[in-house]
């Protein structure tokens, strides 16, 4: 890393007047931005506002339409990420780009394998790899295969790719959005580590009082376009709120349910098995929810609650216990028919599980809902569009229109995509493993409005969050996990710090 002649706080990448157009949509409309040495600057922005295009282009993944790249003051091209690496810019990018057959130190040295006199130097490449993650605080081994590893486990390994190359500039575009607090922490260690050795960091984020604990500068994307920036101490979390969706926000109120109805769903002492090793992933687990009622899953990484929820649809078997939809035990069924009986998941990772890259937005809307306009061989084109043209409408997807690929669309309304696919079904119950993943403040409250107004009409929702102020926004109860096991139930007055501490979190400063 080649740090001669610059001192902390010098502009040492800069963009100027940079546009980017893709067809007739204006993703950046003349943006400057300056990144300094030693320092971390957060780019805040709402999806689609051009946060990510932005950062593509710094990073060699998209070329401007117009404007101008300087590093150290002289103009550079960077027309490959490859290019952008050996001028020092590294990206971890929002959605992961791991090879899922390859194991974790092949993942962090593809492309850069180092060799010896007698070929690729596995032992050397294995060690560095089991470096990196003891930084990291993580107990990942090397060469375990990436796709037995959960979500967060995999971020850290993107996390630790990025760290391994030693760029003058890493581009962090979101990077905590599937960690715990504990690694989030740890992650803060290691970017404050990497700020004394002259790095600098440019950092993208949705969760913004995280954000704010690392910043040095902020910057506020809106639209395509730069709408303010201010060193941290000029700033705050209203501030940003402000800034970005140009109102104060706040993500709803529970809607008001009948508490006397029979259960819409009943969980019984169901106990799960972990997938990838020994043990219990949950233990004689009991819980019911009613129509109408929200009930929110707050807990660490490991408590067992994607499981349970992947459970619930049919992704991954119980071992014991029972699942009860309206008094009918559905444990036997599988994914389709308790689809069909009126149960739906918007699973965790939208790219992966939830949605099908290839296909247009409507054929993603109305994927679930297909036999209601499929009789045999025979399909039914005119309700099809209604099907889309209605989940469009309800969910509020901003979109050129059914056709449009689902890639085309940003973060918040491929996960309206995924979330009007499974309303499209009519369900009664409909469960849901971090809906805000990788959100920002705008489309979150969009997603959590959505919720309450249909659990208004009577459907019982179940969510998963690893962020405090979700489970206290619109709630009716709130469920700590730990372990496995349900540990604490809380009403929506609890306090951010009785909700952390019976998960076994340590608050966050």
């Amino acid at each position: 890393m080649n740090m001669a002649g610059t001192e902390t706080g010098d502009v040492i990448l800069a963009a100027r007047n940079i546009a980017k157009s893709f067809g007739g949509v204006h993703a950046l409309k003349g943006v400057n931005f300056d990144v300094r040495a030693g320092q971390v600057t957060t780019l805040f922005g709402e999806n689609g506002a051009g946060k990510s295009t932005l950062m593509k282009i710094l990073s060699g993944v998209l070329q401007p339409s117009s404007g101008q790249i300087l590093l150290d003051g002289n103009p550079v091209e960077f027309n490959s990420t490859s290019e952008a690496a050996a001028y020092g810019v590294s990206i971890i990018h929002q959605e992961l780009s791991l090879a899922t057959n390859l194991n974790v130190r092949d993942n962090i040295f593809l492309g850069r394998e180092i060799h010896s006199a007698k070929g690729v130097d596995y032992a050397e490449e294995t060690r560095q790899t089991q470096a990196i993650m003891d930084d990291l605080e993580e107990a990942i081994d090397p060469l375990v295969p990436v796709d037995s590893l959960r979500l967060g486990q995999q971020q850290i390994v993107e996390i630790a790719r990025a760290l391994s190359v030693n760029s003058r500039i890493l581009i962090m575009d979101e990077p905590t959005s599937a960690l715990s607090a504990a690694e989030v922490t740890v992650l803060f260690g290691v970017i404050n580590e990497l700020k004394t050795r002259g790095v600098s960091i440019v950092y993208i984020s949705h969760h913004l009082e995280e954000a704010l604990q690392v910043t040095d500068e902020a910057v506020v994307l809106r639209d395509g376009s730069m709408v303010a920036s201010a060193p941290r101490d000029e700033i705050n979390l209203a501030w940003v709120v402000q800034k970005m969706v140009g109102r104060h926000f706040d993500l709803g109120t529970p809607p008001e349910f009948d508490q006397d109805c029979a259960p819409a769903l009943e969980i019984r002492d169901l106990s799960i098995r972990m997938v990838a090793a020994g043990g219990k992933a949950v233990t004689d687990l009991n819980l019911s929810v009613r129509p109408g009622e929200i009930t929110c899953i707050y807990g660490l990484m490991g408590a067992g609650r994607t499981e349970l929820l992947e459970c619930l649809a049919g992704r991954i078997p119980a071992e014991s216990g029972e699942i009860l939809l309206r008094g009918h035990d559905i444990s036997d069924l599988g994914i389709p028919e308790r689809i069909r009986n009126g149960l739906v998941l918007v699973p965790e990772d939208r790219q992966r599980d939830g949605l099908v890259q290839a296909m247009s937005v409507g054929r993603n809307l109305s994927l679930a809902s297909i036999l209601d306009f499929c009789r045999g061989l025979l399909v039914s084109d005119r309700r099809e569009r209604e099907i889309v043209n209605r989940a469009i409408r309800e969910v509020t997807v901003k979109t050129d229109g059914p056709d449009a690929p689902v890639s085309s669309l940003s973060g918040g309304n491929q996960q309206k995509v995924v979330i009007g696919k499974m309303l499209a079904t009519s369900p009664s119950v409909m469960v849901l493993d971090e809906p805000s993943r990788g959100v920002d403040v705008g489309a979150k409250g969009e997603v959590f409005r959505l919720l309450a107004d249909h659990a208004e009409k009577g459907l019982a929702v179940i969510y998963s969050t690893s962020e405090v102020e979700e489970c206290i926004a619109i709630a009716h109860r709130i469920i700590v996990m730990h372990r496995g096991r349900i540990v604490a139930e809380f009403s929506n007055d609890a306090t951010k710090e009785e909700i952390m501490a019976a998960s076994g979190e340590a608050v966050i400063a």
